[in-house]
C-alpha cells in the first residue's frame, strides 16, 4: 500500500497531477485504512509497465 506521496511517485508525476488523474477516473481511486488513503502499489506497478492496458488503449484495473 502507499500513500498519494509515495504512489505518483511510482508514477513520476506530481502529487496534484496523480490526484487530478484519480478523480477523473483515469487511475484508480483510493482504499480507506482508517483514516487514511492507500493505493495498491501491484495496481500502480500494472499501470507503470502497461499490463494494466485492455485491447482499447484504456486502463483496467
Amino acid at each position: 500500500m502507499a500513500d498519494a506521496k509515495t504512489a505518483s511517485a511510482l508514477l513520476c508525476m506530481k502529487v496534484g497531477e496523480f490526484r487530478s488523474l484519480v478523480e477523473a477516473g483515469h487511475l484508480p481511486g483510493p482504499c480507506q485504512v482508517g483514516d487514511f488513503e492507500r493505493w495498491h502499489v501491484r495496481d500502480l506497478e500494472r499501470i507503470a509497465t502497461g499490463e494494466a492496458v485492455d485491447g482499447q488503449g484504456e486502463i483496467a484495473w
